[in-house]
């Protein structure tokens, strides 16, 4: 399996260069060269697999150029600061049915994806004999995930930019308590949008990127978006019959399409999913884009702060591995929408509008401060279930696309513990906190904050870089 580049200007590459690279050399985004497919026999097989068994499995497909022992191993070795089960799927009302993905060190979906990229990163650099200096920007959830997957590697360093003031004071106490001498927090006077601007400035800096190793965790990492098809899998396993080949839909709550774009590579993979439901929050450009054609990103003045902070982006950076299916794979118009954003603000595919849920199966919502709270409540008054804002976003619109017969899974996003002022504005309960747990809260604190400044970041990695 060889990966090459959405705008069509990079050489195939096997999956551990590729996960060591970041963005493309030539600002695009890495995608399977062809992508592997799946048949029933394959799937029923894999039914009594646990689920770091499970991830070897469809790992494997991906990462062709590690010995699948090794491969094994490195799964085994993420999923062990987790329950056994992993990924639990816990029956709510309406038919509904949440996929547990926040049972990780962080409490997030991140650690999902993150525990494996710690393993396959430190397996890699080792082959290669090299150092990386990971920079990465987060909107609460990513930065913690990373970080505790990657603190104490001797090979790797983490940059990782933050907003500040847009964070939980959770989020921020998990990131910033570290004091790993390889983790460096930055907080940017700036939005999520604003951090990740930087980011791809100075990835997109050939001469800097090579000189100072630089690599990258965001979700448009290849051993994120793979590992994250795993669960997709999990999840259809447990939530149909042996022998059956029952389609059933997934919801995702999702800010940066990363997550949802795992699902729809399950998909393009020949899982039976019938709808992928992407649930926006008041930062509904996704849900715009999926209902209108056009994709319009807001900027930093007019992205808002929400409830559901892990979703305040307006740029959603793996978009761009989904043009590249809907425009047949043809890297000249990748390129072309790309000029077309970033000339006028917005690019244009209502011409193909019918066929992001008639061929690939994608509709979406948004969900809104007020849903966030009623949807909290009635998730609770009715199972006893106490669901965070991300993951009330993805109740919320997974209920204007449930269909008798057909099963409907939402992707938990995190821990409420995480958001404990809107679960006291929802039901009006104190959330308890493991004697652990409020250890990290009281800690110290440890952050660089910086203005919006790529001069100031690249002066600062240079002087913490590891080479």
């Amino acid at each position: 399996m060889q990966y090459i580049s959405t705008r069509g200007g990079m050489q195939p590459l096997p999956y551990c260069e590729t996960l060591l690279e970041g963005l493309a050399p030539d600002g695009g985004l890495a995608v399977p060269e062809v992508m592997p497919t799946v048949d029933g026999e394959t799937l029923e097989r894999w039914r009594a697999l646990t689920y770091p068994q499970l991830a070897a499995e469809v790992l494997g497909l991906f990462a062709t150029d590690i010995p699948r022992a090794d491969l094994a191993r490195m799964t085994a070795a993420a999923y062990t600061d987790f329950p056994e089960e992993v990924v639990p799927l816990r029956e709510i009302d309406g038919g509904i049915t949440l996929v547990g993905l926040s049972e990780g060190p962080t409490l997030a979906f991140k650690d999902m994806a993150m525990q494996f990229l710690g393993q396959v990163v430190e397996y890699a650099l080792e082959r290669k004999g090299s150092t990386l200096n990971i920079l990465g920007a987060t909107s609460g959830d990513t930065g913690s995930a990373a970080e505790h997957a990657l603190r104490g590697k001797e090979r790797i360093s983490v940059f990782m930019l933050s907003p500040q003031g847009r964070m939980s004071a959770f989020q921020r106490a998990q990131m910033f308590s570290l004091d790993d001498e390889n983790i460096h927090n930055i907080a940017v006077d700036g939005v999520f949008d604003d951090c990740q601007n930087l980011v791809k400035e100075l990835a997109g800096d050939l001469d800097f990127k090579r000189t100072q190793h630089l690599g990258a965790v965001n979700s448009i990492n290849l051993a994120r978006i793979t590992a994250q098809v795993v669960y997709y899998f999990w999840a259809w396993l447990r939530a149909t019959d042996a022998g059956g080949w029952t389609e059933l839909s997934f919801t995702v709550p999702s800010g940066n399409f990363g997550n949802i774009l795992s699902g729809f590579y399950a998909k393009e993979m020949g899982l039976p999913i019938r709808r992928l439901v992407l649930a926006a929050n008041e930062n509904n450009v996704l849900d715009e884009f999926f209902r209108t054609g056009v994709y319009r990103p807001r900027s930093a003045e007019q992205t808002l702060a929400t409830s559901s902070p892990s979703m305040d982006i307006s740029k959603a950076s793996n978009l761009e591995r989904f043009i590249f299916e809907l425009v047949d794979r043809d890297p000249a118009r990748v390129t072309a929408a790309w000029r077309e954003l970033d000339e006028q603000g917005f690019f244009d595919f209502t011409a193909d509008l019918a066929r992001f849920e008639d061929e690939f199966g994608i509709v979406s919502g948004t969900s809104t401060h007020a849903d966030r709270l009623e949807t909290i409540r009635a998730v609770h008054e009715a199972s006893g279930e106490i669901i965070d804002p991300h993951t009330a976003d993805g109740v919320k619109v997974a209920r204007e696309y449930v269909e008798s017969g057909v099963p409907m899974l939402v992707l938990e996003t995190a821990k409420p513990q995480k958001f404990a002022e809107t679960i006291r504005e929802a039901i009006d309960v104190e959330l308890e906190y493991s004697a652990e747990l409020r250890a990290m809260l009281d800690a110290p604190q440890h952050v660089t904050e910086m203005a919006d400044d790529a001069a100031a970041l690249r002066a600062f990695i240079e002087t913490h870089a590891l080479h």
